[in-house]
């Protein structure tokens, strides 16, 4: 029974993949389980110069999620080519690194850089993170995943820029998915991960404000997951490009779930804060899930809502 997937010339022993932001940088969970068992990792989203975040508190839990308002703290590229670079070479697993930029150039920048180490298997341009602003010509605040224009300079940029793997995360805080999806693949995109968290705020009323020093953040968790499936199908149904979908998986069923819906794998990750163990605990749930139900090609399953008997 295969569970082996492809992403562009990403080839993956099974479709599981630890989401950015929620997974260190493997070395960490590696103290507790073989993390080579998953398909590949994301790392924390990489920014041209270091960032010190948004303030704090950061991360609040929900019913059914969390919400978090981090702002794509980190070290900057050149710490991460200094020290984490060193920790991704040790993992014997595809790396997918995270990046994410102020503008075309930021991105074409980290792309260029990044394209010269053999750990980095892949990029996921992080278009779509809710906790900091852009400011298109127009002048008025906009994600760059909520611009079907920007979307196409950007991932047309890095690809000039790069031979790797392009994968392009989009947002589910827009009218029409399809057109930014589109626009992706237009531009040289190998893959769409769909989606990033969905625009939240959680109020204490005790103290009369918002929990997050942000006031506003990034739902993600059980409660995005049929928010996260609707888009996949949607994309689906429009791109040619493989989908990585995301958005509160939890088990091995939430994986089949986005599979049928037209995800060729997926990422988990609030499920890693509540479970550590829980990417390695999918993997194996998902082999006897396609054993019990004689599955011998999870992709033959591939968007197939509705049509399997």
């Amino acid at each position: 029974m295969s569970l082996e997937v492809k992403i562009g010339k990403l080839k993956l022993k099974n479709p599981i993949i630890a989401a950015s932001g929620t997974f260190g940088f493997g070395q960490e969970m590696s103290k507790f389980y073989d993390v080579s068992a998953l398909g590949a990792v994301v790392t924390k989203t990489i920014t041209l110069e270091p960032r010190k975040g948004n303030p704090t508190p950061r991360v609040v839990e929900t019913p059914s999620g969390m919400l978090n308002s981090i702002g794509l703290e980190n070290v900057g590229l050149h710490e991460f080519i200094l020290n984490k670079i060193k920790i991704l070479e040790r993992l014997k697993m595809p790396v997918i690194v995270s990046i994410a930029g102020d503008d075309i150039k930021d991105f074409r920048k980290l792309a260029e850089e990044l394209s010269g180490f053999k750990c980095v298997s892949a990029l996921e341009l992080n278009l779509s993170c809710p906790n900091i602003k852009h400011k298109p010509q127009s002048g008025k605040f906009k994600l760059i995943a909520q611009d079907s224009y920007i979307t196409e300079k950007v991932v047309s940029s890095v690809r000039k820029k790069t031979k790797l793997t392009i994968i392009v995360k989009l947002s589910p805080n827009i009218t029409d998915i399809c057109e930014i999806g589109k626009a992706a693949e237009t531009a040289g995109a190998d893959a769409i991960s769909a989606v990033n968290t969905v625009f939240g705020l959680k109020v204490d009323i005790t103290n009369r404000k918002a929990f997050l020093g942000n006031t506003v953040g990034g739902l993600s968790g059980p409660a995005i997951k049929p928010i996260a499936l609707y888009f996949v199908r949607e994309l689906y149904q429009a791109v040619k490009i493989p989908i990585i979908g995301m958005g509160g998986i939890m088990s091995a069923e939430d994986v089949y779930e986005f599979i049928l819906c037209g995800a060729q794998c997926v990422q988990v990750g609030t499920a890693n804060f509540v479970d550590p163990d829980a990417c390695r605990t999918i993997v194996e749930d998902l082999k006897r899930f396609v054993e019990k139900n004689r599955i011998s090609d999870i992709m033959s399953h591939r968007g197939k809502l509705g049509l399997l008997k």
